[in-house]
């Protein structure tokens, strides 16, 4: 990517007001986002068409006129979604090139099994050809997830060693890591978990050099104002929050008591759109989901 194209993306992020789309549902969460939009397993054979239908989705979603970079900073996408086109352009150029919002693309393969409390990333051995790609279609940052479930201090220190450890990759390759550590909302040591987490990320921040800079994609936390170390942290360009699982109308206003969080809300965005409805009742759904969830990161 021209630098000219990154340092634009990247005050965009740093300093406009707006949230960032979870539109990355890949292979295993893929059928229930299709189902929540009205799209039955019947509707597709393999998993080929399975991915034509979520495109579709996405496509309806990025060209809809309530879908600009005015409200929405970035979107993030998927592997799958980066290999294909809108409107006669690459996903990621269309993002950027016709709605001015700044593309990620998401690069875990998932989650290894449980252990010490928690959910460490797989390897990803194929993850510099995943770059080299990025970079080909100006893609500007990265998303990667593990999950906490448990306020296990060694799992906990585990998971942001090994985020840190791969975001420096992705930093070397000249795009901005999302590091993604989610806490379980159902977690019965939120509280304490995410004391723990905070600890650790501070840690691995302040040991960032001065070129290093990340994002933080965090669960909206049980205190208010929880992460304002992070926020405020020099190394770091912006924090985001995941719903989680929290309805949008929560997620909403737990996000508003956070300042200077954004959101980066995946299922609360797409809550209440649906295949089935028209282009004026789906373009009205989305763009009061985009509205309310825009207020909510203007705190």
């Amino acid at each position: 990517m021209t630098s000219q194209a990154q340092q634009a993306m990247l005050a965009k992020v740093k300093n406009e007001v707006g949230f960032i789309a979870a539109l990355d549902q890949s292979g295993g969460s893929t059928p229930k986002a299709l189902k929540l939009y009205g799209v039955d397993e019947s509707a597709y054979a393999n998993d080929e068409e399975m991915f034509t239908c979520v495109h579709q989705m996405r496509t309806r979603i990025m060209t809809s006129p309530a879908f600009t970079g005015e409200r929405v900073l970035g979107a993030i996408l998927f592997e799958n979604t980066l290999d294909r086109e809108v409107e006669g352009l690459s996903s990621a150029h269309y993002l950027w090139q016709q709605k001015n919002v700044v593309p990620f693309l998401k690069v875990d393969k998932g989650l290894e099994d449980e252990a010490n409390g928690v959910q460490l990333m797989k390897p990803m051995p194929g993850l510099d050809d995943l770059l080299a790609k990025a970079n080909a279609q100006d893609v500007f940052g990265t998303k990667m997830r593990s999950v906490i479930k448990l306020a296990n201090e060694a799992g906990i220190k585990a998971v942001v060693a090994q985020q840190f450890e791969v975001g420096k990759q992705i930093l070397a390759a000249g795009l901005v890591p999302i590091i993604e550590p989610e806490v379980d909302i159902n977690s019965p040591e939120k509280a304490q978990a995410e004391a723990v987490l905070k600890a650790a990320l501070l840690s691995e921040l302040d040991a960032l050099t001065d070129n290093q800079h990340v994002m933080l994609k965090l669960t909206l936390p049980e205190t208010a104002d929880f992460y304002k170390e992070c926020i405020a942290h020099p190394k770091v360009v912006k924090v985001v929050a995941l719903s989680g699982g929290y309805s949008r109308d929560v997620a909403n206003k737990r996000l508003s008591e956070n300042h200077g969080m954004i959101a980066s809300f995946s299922r609360a965005l797409t809550e209440g759109v649906s295949f089935q409805q028209t282009d004026d009742e789906f373009n009205a759904t989305l763009n009061t989901a985009i509205e309310g969830i825009y207020q909510a990161s203007n705190t």
